[in-house]
């Protein structure tokens, strides 16, 4: 789908706007007005195809930079994800200084969604405190998990406002778990008219989907529409159920796609530290067995040893922060060898490493 620029003004436009793009209108003039108010009357950043990438000056020196697939845009291989202390409920004490320490670091794709942290989007309140001030230095991702056209529109202009920016890097279908979310986002109504029609209007730069649950579905989606990134669920258990490194990374690679793997040490569960709850206490099937089997650093080294672009994890503080950047900097690669060892390893504790996956 090729990007329209922007009417000039210099011509008159001799049809009204269809009802579709007088609701994207309206999202563009609602945001870039309360741009202007948020910022104290600062012009808001260029709409259309000429706006330039984002660019974090210190992430070349930071860690190592991969292509996100056919975008054009270099990411670290390390990047912030919207979860842990960064959606919860008025913690932006915690929240918002992770956030810039992030940027401080060279962290130059941050990621969020319009369902993290409840009905409040504690996320995005967050990072649109940082974004409003340093945009220009984060490829900026969210979500939407409406399936509609509508919905998906509606949910795009709030997250536009509470991220404070006039357009979004990256916008996903969040979290496609089965088959009958795949037939409802390709309706004629669907989430995927909402994501062309963003894109075509500016709004949005590149779309993708998003998925944890089973690679088929994100595979069907993947061969009915072009998108341009791919935000799977990977670590070192995948193999063991369900497998998105068997069958869904071969065809993003494929497709040339920005990839992105989250899930890294299955918000902790996969780590040799992880204390599971109480018994009972649980509320992921009561599968969580004991502690897991990987340090961070082997986790983070199995996922970014595959062909991923770059991989987003949630922190619950700065120091946490800093020894996952710490760890990306070092990053090398691990051989067919040791990446079968921690396969291994994992198997004992893969289901709880696994909590994401279909297992019905």
């Amino acid at each position: 789908m090729v990007q329209r620029p922007e009417p000039d003004g210099s011509e008159q436009d001799a049809t009204p706007p269809s009802p579709q793009r007088r609701d994207l209108l309206k999202i563009g003039a609602a945001v870039a007005g309360g741009l202007a108010a948020g910022a104290g009357g600062a012009t808001a950043l260029a709409r259309g195809p000429g706006r330039p990438l984002p660019h974090n000056p210190v992430t070349s020196g930071a860690m190592p930079l991969r292509n996100l697939g056919r975008t054009g845009y270099q990411v670290g291989v390390f990047s912030l994800g919207g979860q842990a202390a960064i959606e919860q409920p008025r913690n932006e004490a915690v929240a918002v200084p992770i956030i810039e320490r992030a940027l401080d670091l060279g962290v130059n794709y941050v990621d969020t969604a319009a369902r993290y942290g409840g009905d409040e989007r504690w996320s995005q309140r967050y990072v649109g405190q940082v974004m409003k001030r340093r945009r220009g230095e984060a490829f900026l991702a969210s979500k939407t998990h409406d399936r509609t056209r509508d919905g998906s529109l509606r949910l795009l202009g709030d997250s536009l406002k509470l991220l404070q920016t006039d357009h979004l890097d990256l916008w996903q279908v969040h979290n496609l778990s089965q088959m009958e979310q795949v037939e409802q986002i390709f309706r004629p109504d669907g989430a995927v008219k909402a994501l062309q029609e963003a894109r075509e209007q500016g709004l949005v730069r590149h779309v993708g989907i998003t998925g944890h649950a089973d690679p088929a579905v994100l595979m069907e989606a993947l061969r009915r529409f072009p998108f341009d990134t791919l935000l799977l669920a990977l670590n070192a258990a995948d193999p063991h159920h369900l497998s998105f490194k068997a069958r869904l990374l071969p065809l993003a690679v494929e497709q040339e796609l920005g990839i992105i793997g989250m899930k890294i040490p299955a918000r902790g569960r996969l780590l040799s530290s992880w204390t599971p709850p109480p018994a009972g206490d649980s509320s992921r099937r009561a599968q969580d067995r004991g502690p897991g089997a990987l340090s961070m650093r082997e986790a983070l080294r199995y996922v970014l040893s595959l062909p991923v672009s770059t991989v987003i994890v949630g922190c619950d503080s700065i120091a946490q922060l800093e020894e996952n950047v710490a760890l990306a900097r070092g990053f090398n690669p691990l051989n067919a060898d040791q990446m079968a060892e921690l396969e291994r390893r994992a198997q004992p504790i893969h289901e709880q490493a696994l909590f994401f996956r279909n297992w019905a």
